[in-house]
């Protein structure tokens, strides 16, 4: 496998420009996601490194070896889209070795399939036709058509989009073991922030043609960049209060939060999430906020877990709770809570400002 580096890459439409100025280095072995919403030129910056589209500027290396203008049968990359495009008068064996026959691989071919098979628990399918098979296995076998080209790196773009909800949670986990595995060089492109925490050695948060932020999931989810980052990763989202800094403390509605670094009088944006939002008495005293009176709106009971929608100070702000802790919790009734203030984030006012 090998490391892929982009330097300054930039994609213009006429005077649309989609990306702009992507840095990244993706070290070798190392599962890389590119996140955002659609429009955020995550895909367009993958096809470049494809070599799908060309790029307005930048470059773009592949195991130390420059390209960016090469085409894409000659940079030792697969790709996997989200479209499986499987042959659908062939059998599986066939459809996988497809793309080595087509470069005039030898008879290893059989050897290449067989251990892809077999990393992928296709084996007893491999005399089936794609018609026969399910999302998942016409999955893998678009997979394994990557893996037996053994190559430098793979592209992967939205390959479980077109999964049920199951299926979609057994085939990530499938995926990463597979990418261990292999010691695998992927770069991933998804819209799903879940998929992106649960796949990712690193996280590249993109929006606008821009990366926001980059770090492992644990370090994205627990110290997000901007606001942006802090809302878009993570479910439920982010909990993001508009007030104001007086005598050192931040002040919405009935909360207060001691100890915030901000001028006197500046208008700021807390941030929290809502697993940090505690029934009052729950969080150590010198880490609690002051406890506030809430008005319990809605209780969503999801097994382990509880999701509350609080009406706090003519806004609302979300909880998560155990299950457990909710026991008892009844809609339209008030309930005492507090914020834990090492939890906090605090963002400038407009929204899309940095830390």
């Amino acid at each position: 496998m090998a490391e892929i580096r982009l330097e300054g890459l930039r994609k213009r439409y006429g005077q649309v420009e989609v990306v702009r100025g992507i840095d990244l280095h993706v070290p070798d072995g190392r599962f890389t996601v590119l996140v955002g919403p659609s429009g955020c030129g995550k895909t367009t910056t993958l096809r470049m490194i494809a070599g799908l589209v060309e790029p307005t500027a930048g470059r773009i290396f592949i195991g130390g070896r420059d390209v960016t203008h090469l085409e894409p049968k000659d940079r030792d990359v697969a790709m996997v889209f989200q479209n499986y495009a499987l042959y659908p008068h062939l059998r599986v064996f066939d459809n996988i070795a497809f793309g080595l026959r087509a470069r005039g691989v030898d008879r290893a071919e059989v050897r290449r399939v067989l251990e892809a098979a077999d990393l992928l628990g296709l084996t007893e399918l491999l005399d089936r036709r794609p018609g026969q098979l399910s999302g998942g296995q016409q999955q893998r076998v678009a997979i394994g058509r990557a893996i037996v080209r053994e190559p430098a790196a793979f592209l992967v773009d939205e390959p479980l989009s077109n999964l049920d909800a199951k299926l979609r949670s057994d085939t990530r986990a499938e995926l990463k073991r597979i990418q261990r595995e292999l010691g695998a060089t992927v770069v991933y492109v998804t819209h799903d922030q879940e998929e992106a925490m649960a796949l990712a050695d690193e996280i590249v948060v993109m929006r606008e043609g821009r990366i926001e932020q980059r770090g492992t999931p644990a370090e994205v989810y627990a110290r997000p960049a901007t606001e942006f980052v802090g809302t878009f990763i993570g479910s439920p989202s982010m909990n993001v209060l508009p007030g104001r800094v007086e005598d050192g403390a931040f002040v919405w509605g009935p909360l207060r939060v001691e100890g915030v670094a901000a001028a006197p009088g500046a208008e700021v944006r807390l941030g929290v999430r809502p697993e940090d939002v505690r029934p009052a008495g729950s969080v150590p005293l010198e880490r609690a906020t002051a406890p506030f009176t809430a008005r319990v709106e809605v209780v969503e009971r999801l097994g382990p877990r509880a999701v509350l929608t609080l009406a706090v100070g003519g806004g609302n702000v979300r909880a998560v709770l155990g299950a457990d802790e909710a026991e008892g919790l009844r809609e339209g009734e008030e309930r005492r809570f507090v914020i834990d203030r090492g939890a906090v984030h605090l963002f400038p006012a407009p929204a899309d400002g940095s830390r």
